[in-house]
């Protein structure tokens, strides 16, 4: 039993950190967006994101029995111990990159939000079921932005290419396999996830052709991913301005 609980923690902290992270570069959008309709809508998705690592959080917590809170895991843990994709904590650079950084994450998130739903977990596929739903709002509003940049001007298609190279290489990461994820799969904890690139590649696909984005882009040599507690250098800044309140007066509550 510890070890199924081990799993499962390290599953939740590492969904947990993947939103969370995320969620906190979408709010550095906030006042900065290209419209105010954009700025709102940015701040919602980083809303919707920080809500669902909070429940993750919170399930961890009272899976791994120590008695740690959701603002503990998220704000009191060193560099090395947050396990998100690398992909999330990439710089927003200009729009396009946000854009295909969301899109990239939130068309995975909502196929795994699907297998996740059946979970034999029950709490795993509450959390699931809800958040579902809004990961299918992101992949619209991402897919929305990415067919308006890519079928536009030249100097959109131009950004929207430069950002669909420079994610690329850290896609593979959202599919890799280890120990963790095939003793989830062999408890019924998680369903089989080995489906997900596949399904991930035709969706990308099909809203890459409305967008006029060659495909090949995609193909590139894979960076190691930060599951392990290996990050980039954004990482730290990150850090530094998330746990900024909780580092600098400990223990403060809301």
């Amino acid at each position: 039993m510890a070890k199924a609980n081990d799993d499962l923690f390290e599953y939740l902290i590492r969904l947990g950190d993947d939103h969370l992270i995320l969620g906190h570069r979408l709010s550095q959008w906030c006042g900065h967006a290209p419209t105010l309709e954009e700025d709102l809508a940015l701040s919602n998705i980083a809303l919707d994101m920080i809500g669902q690592a909070r429940s993750l959080y919170t399930y961890a917590g009272e899976v791994e029995g120590k008695g740690r809170s959701e603002d503990d895991l998220a704000f009191l843990r060193k560099e090395h111990e947050y396990h998100n994709l690398m992909l999330v904590e990439r710089a927003n650079n200009d729009f396009a990159h946000t854009i295909i950084r969301q899109l990239f994450f939130s068309v995975y998130a909502e196929l795994l939000w699907e297998i996740l739903s059946t979970s034999g977990d029950e709490k795993l596929s509450q959390i699931a079921a809800k958040a579902r739903k809004e990961a299918s709002y992101h992949v619209r509003h991402s897919a929305q932005w990415t067919i308006r940049l890519g079928d536009g001007t030249q100097e959109s298609a131009a950004r929207i290419a430069d950002a669909v190279k420079t994610m690329a290489p850290n896609i593979q990461e959202m599919f890799d396999d280890d120990a963790v994820l095939q003793r989830l799969v062999q408890t019924g904890v998680i369903g089989d996830v080995a489906v997900l690139k596949a399904a991930w590649h035709i969706s990308i696909a099909e809203i890459f052709s409305t967008a006029k984005i060659d495909t090949d882009l995609l193909e590139t040599v894979a960076i190691g991913g930060a599951r392990p507690g290996r990050h980039t250098e954004s990482m730290g800044h990150i850090l530094a301005e998330l746990q900024y309140m909780q580092r600098t007066y400990p223990g403060c509550q809301w």
